[in-house]
């Protein structure tokens, strides 16, 4: 098929409008709590609401099979509009939980649809550079959506003659939760969207063995293979990190060193998700020199490392190391996700389902976090990272799959003989 440009660019602005709406709960998590009077116990149902509704990416699939591409798209961005625009108008604890899990719900449909969408629309020969430039928008989003809540905090209700958009916000916004703004500018995303995604023309997307979801006795296989629930466990853990930082990263700052959740709270959530994209960069040029393996290894002692100076040491090292930790939780996903489909010969569709399930980490170990945090309080229930990363060092270990990731000195050594 010719290469679509024009369905490129818009599947890389899925990708960050995904990111977009994603990451923001981190940096928001303080104001959520000060405005619906939460204990941390409770704020930890707020991400857990969004992640658990990725339990849905294998009937995702199925669905996106039979009713195709640009009806799935539309429907996943609805959803994301409703839930955005009921959270923008009753910006309450119960309605948050049943916004925030539509709007997870949507953007899990989003991830299963649009991967074999940029396949078909760039040209196989390009997927690779595409999916990491796809990464490139996705980590964009992530670093300015916190900006954006920040800029937002510190604007709206002001007083001062802003842009015409802040004069909006301060009709629709009411005071003392200036946060909603965000909800407001998330709906007209997701609106704007569904208008574009309408009016461009798809073409036929034919799913490749490896990208098709079976159930049944191919599913049912699969989950009683060990090395597959391994390496759900394995996308588990690193969700679980990964939102396990990003969320509560404002929330210890603000506890443990007096910083203003809205400025500088903000702005360590963005540095983390930046910092992420950055270690993208460098762990796809180290993946050409080294064994992915021991990538893992090394940046997820990184990762342990700063975290703990991050959770004990002063303010001034605690604003580098946390969200340095997303500087090298960077290399994590990719690496285990190609570790896992190397590691099995067929069923790759499905298997990518079982492990997308695993996202569902995001919901539960920031959610055990928070529970933790009431009897023990955040700094040591945050230690539960330590497990979850433990277990993903772990990976570079046992890891033994039927393809290694190729380097440049295996290529010369193929070469050679």
């Amino acid at each position: 098929m010719k290469r679509n440009t024009l369905l490129v660019i818009l599947v890389l602005v899925i990708f960050f409008v995904i990111s977009f709406l994603t990451n923001i709960l981190g940096p928001i998590i303080p104001d959520l709590v000060d405005s619906f009077q939460l204990s941390i116990g409770l704020a930890g149902f707020l991400p857990f609401a969004f992640f658990v509704a990725y339990g849905v990416s294998i009937p995702a699939g199925i669905l996106v099979e039979r009713y195709r591409e640009k009806t799935m798209l539309i429907g996943a961005f609805m959803l994301a509009f409703l839930g955005s625009l009921l959270f923008a108008l009753v910006p309450q604890f119960t309605v948050a939980l049943g916004s925030l899990f539509a709007i997870g719900v949507g953007m899990a449909v989003l991830q299963v649809a649009i991967n074999p969408l940029l396949r078909v629309a760039g040209g196989e020969e390009h997927f690779a550079f595409n999916s990491v430039l796809a990464q490139l928008f996705s980590g964009a989003a992530s670093f300015l959506s916190p900006l954006l809540y920040s800029y937002f905090v510190q604007t709206i209700h002001k007083g001062g003659n802003g842009a015409f958009w802040i004069q909006w916000l301060d009709k629709l916004v009411p005071t003392g939760v200036e946060w909603v703004s965000l909800y407001w500018v998330f709906a007209l995303t997701t609106l704007l969207m569904i208008g574009v995604v309408a009016l461009v023309r798809f073409p036929k997307v034919e799913l490749k063995d490896d990208e098709k979801v079976e159930v049944g006795g191919t599913l049912t296989a699969l989950l009683r293979d060990r090395t597959v629930l391994l390496y759900f466990a394995g996308i588990f853990a690193y969700v679980g990190t990964e939102q396990g930082i990003s969320n509560w990263i404002s929330k210890f700052l603000q506890l443990y060193h007096g910083v203003d959740p809205a400025t500088v709270g903000a702005q360590a959530v963005a540095y983390f998700w930046g910092l992420m994209t950055i270690g993208c960069v460098l762990g796809l040029i180290l993946l050409k020199v080294a064994d992915s393996r021991n990538v893992l290894r090394l940046f997820t002692l990184g990762a342990i490392l700063s975290l703990l100076i991050g959770l004990f040491g002063p303010k001034e090292w605690a604003l580098i190391a946390l969200p340095g930790t997303g500087f090298f939780a960077s290399v994590m996903w990719s690496i285990i996700f190609s570790l896992a489909l190397n590691s099995v010969p067929e069923h790759h569709g499905t298997f990518s389902g079982i492990l997308c399930t695993g996202i569902v980490g995001g919901a539960l170990v920031p959610l055990i976090i928070g529970g933790l945090a009431e009897w023990l309080g955040l700094r040591l229930a945050m230690l539960v990272m330590l497990l979850t990363l433990g277990y993903i060092f772990s990976i570079g270990i046992w890891a033994k799959p039927l393809i290694n990731n190729a380097t440049i000195k295996r290529k010369s050594e193929r070469m050679k003989e």
